[in-house]
């Protein structure tokens, strides 16, 4: 099981972060460099606890399909998605938010394992855990710059 940890500074109060991280919109527009887009469960939209979506997006040059379902919720401090189906063989991705003197701390726990036995695991140490990283690294970017530019004109 391969563990990601990528904390996250944000001028902006939590439940701008907490509101924009749940944003199936939002989501879509944050990974637009991967054709991502949610084609069924919920689609638009906060999602809620219970609630699932199932993404398409194009990943080494392959379309792949992945659902996940938020299964613990506790707005505005933390929640849980976890694949349901998709090419992981598992993974949780816990988001965490902590308000800090008028900021976010945004903590993002990417838990996964891959598929294919020894294949996957070598696959994981050459590129995979990198690829994730950068794939969260440029979403919680994206999300600051959002959850600041909103912040500011309130």
């Amino acid at each position: 099981m391969s563990f990601i940890e990528i904390k996250t500074i944000i001028n902006a109060d939590v439940q701008t972060c907490v509101d924009l991280a749940r944003n199936i919109d939002f989501h879509t527009a944050s990974l637009k460099h991967s054709n991502e887009k949610a084609i069924a469960g919920k689609t638009s939209g906060l999602i809620e606890l219970n609630e699932w979506v199932t993404w398409e997006a194009k990943h080494f040059g392959i379309t792949q399909q992945l659902t996940s379902k938020i299964t613990e919720f506790e707005s505005p401090d933390y929640f849980v998605d976890e694949m349901v189906s998709g090419v992981f063989k598992s993974f949780k991705h816990e988001h965490i938010f902590q308000s800090e003197n008028s900021k976010t701390l945004m903590i993002d726990r990417f838990q996964f394992e891959s598929p294919f036995g020894i294949i996957g695991k070598l696959a994981n140490m050459i590129f995979l855990k990198r690829y994730m990283t950068n794939l969260l690294t440029t979403r919680n970017a994206f999300l600051k710059k959002t959850a600041e530019e909103l912040s500011h004109i309130q």
